[in-house]
């Protein structure tokens, strides 16, 4: 996608992942950056990102505004950009990608694992959480505790937090039965640790959680906890045209 306004190069270099500004400039220097077939000499030259050709190595740059990318997020990972303490999910990219300044589209609990999005395109970002679009989010979930029939209706009709809060219906579709139950739940909304606290509110204990698929888009399973790749375009697409009823 093409930036609109002109950027100063160095910028839109480090924008691309390129090294940092230093480093940049140590490239404009060596003449190692071409500008529309001439060495480009100003490390403040502004150029139209997606317009002006701009190579370097003789490479040409393929500008880009924002990134997508689905990160099957590990246990104990931290689904934020920054923390004094815990390791967070930024942290498992490259440079080349957390110099778009990435960030995670909602939450996942730091003791659960599976799909997390994370971009720079804030546009996309509050379609996918705001409250009005009802996007659902799928998980899989073992659980500890006797999952009956009679979990699936409550479910369907709402349960009650523990702070009171009636949920929107959930789909729980038993996969496994059993004291130690596989099944994949459905939800509509976004509350704080819900999952586990809607298992709380039927007397079950949520072991393991695992979020499986948002909205059309579903992990996919070649990626192990702490790997990455970038979405597809028609994953992309899918996303954007996404606009379930309020």
């Amino acid at each position: 996608m093409a930036a609109k306004e002109r950027q100063r190069l160095d910028r839109v270099l480090a924008h691309m992942g390129l090294g940092t500004r230093k480093e940049i400039r140590k490239l404009i220097k060596e003449k190692r950056v071409q500008v529309n077939g001439r060495p480009a000499g100003d490390p403040g030259l502004h150029v139209l990102p997606g317009c002006d050709l701009i190579e370097v190595n003789g490479e040409p740059l393929a500008y880009r505004q924002y990134i997508y990318l689905m990160l099957n997020k590990p246990r104990g990972v931290l689904s934020a950009t920054e923390d004094r303490f815990a390791k967070v999910v930024v942290d498992l990219l490259p440079p080349r990608y957390r110099a778009f300044h990435p960030f995670p589209v909602g939450r996942l609990d730091k003791d659960a694992e599976g799909l997390l999005l994370l971009t720079n395109d804030g546009k996309l970002a509050h379609q996918l959480l705001s409250p009005k679009k009802h996007v659902p989010k799928t998980y899989y979930v073992v659980v500890g505790g006797m999952v009956t029939e009679n979990d699936a209706e409550a479910f369907r009709r709402g349960v009650i937090l523990d702070d009171g809060y009636r949920t929107m219906p959930g789909e729980l579709k038993i996969l496994s039965p059993g004291p130690e139950a596989e099944v994949e739940l459905t939800i509509f909304e976004g509350k704080y640790h819900q999952v586990k606290r809607m298992f709380a509110a039927v007397g079950k204990k949520v072991i393991y959680l695992k979020r499986i698929a948002i909205g059309p888009l579903v992990l996919d399973k070649l990626l192990k906890p702490g790997e990455y790749r970038e979405l597809t375009e028609e994953e992309i697409e899918r996303l954007r045209e996404l606009n379930p009823p309020a």
